[in-house]
């Protein structure tokens, strides 16, 4: 190459080299990680846990201070009195909670943890366009496709079945209309249920097409769990603290039970 035309080729290359580093610094400067490599995985936000039918916020109390102790930021969802209502005023509490606590602690996102009916209710917040603002969910003992319980007092006991027990029928409109798609995509799903559920019936009406399926005998064989005694038991606890860790969810085995019920 002649040298008329190579030194302005040069020139050219040495500025672009000096724009790169130039690019470099100030990437640097502004905190944001250079494009390259893997992205950072989202740093975890508020948790707020939805309690059952019913409403009991002191139900979640012992989960809520577990992971508080683990320096979470916790809060229990409670339900519109009586507690018993359309589960979709339920949802609307969830979505005044979430708004708060971004608002609070500025976080980009929440998890929620929903026990029995307080899934369903997750599940309704969520895809009534909110997936944005959740990173993670966990539900305990929920009746994802109905209970025959709720269907048993629905047809033999209706007036012991107010609305929040009617949608809970297998085939509701209220679980028809969750649709096909029962784990939005951009939110992590782990649903837990123990075998020994005689409120939500069948026990396995807590699997979720997408998400992460486990009961807790799968890693505890044989421990006695019933379904009103999830959101305390000690298992059910350090199951939920690793499913909302940072990394991604991995089902325990049971190899893990002994340090899960310390």
């Amino acid at each position: 190459m002649p040298a008329a035309l190579r030194r302005p080729l040069l020139l050219i290359l040495l500025v672009l080299a000096l724009l790169g580093a130039v690019v470099v610094v100030l990437l640097h400067r502004s905190g944001a990680p250079a494009p390259v490599g893997e992205p950072a995985a989202e740093e975890p936000g508020p948790v707020l846990l939805v309690p059952g039918y019913g409403g009991s916020v002191q139900s979640m109390e012992p989960l809520a201070a577990r992971l508080r102790v683990e320096g979470r930021d916790a809060t229990v969802v409670a339900w519109p009195a009586p507690g018993t209502g359309d589960l979709r005023a339920v949802a609307d509490a969830l979505d005044d909670a979430a708004r708060e606590a971004l608002d609070r602690t500025g976080a980009a996102s929440v998890d929620v943890v929903g026990y029995s009916a307080g899934g369903l209710v997750a599940r309704l917040w969520i895809t009534d366009g909110n997936a944005d603002v959740v990173r993670r969910v966990v539900t305990l003992g929920s009746p994802h496709h109905g209970t025959e319980v709720a269907q048993f007092a629905a047809a033999y006991a209706p007036d012991r079945c107010p609305e929040a027990c009617r949608q809970m029928v297998p085939g509701s409109d209220l679980i028809a209309g969750l649709g096909t798609d029962e784990t939005p995509d951009d939110v992590g799903w782990v649903s837990l249920w123990t075998d020994q559920d005689t409120v939500v019936t069948p026990p396995d009406s807590a699997r979720l097409d997408g998400a992460l399926n486990l009961t807790v005998q799968s890693v505890c064989a044989g421990r006695q769990v019933s379904h009103l005694q999830l959101p305390g038991d000690p298992v059910v606890q350090g199951i939920v603290l690793a499913s909302l860790g940072q990394a991604d969810p991995v089902a325990p085995t049971p190899a893990d039970c002994a340090t899960l019920d310390g």
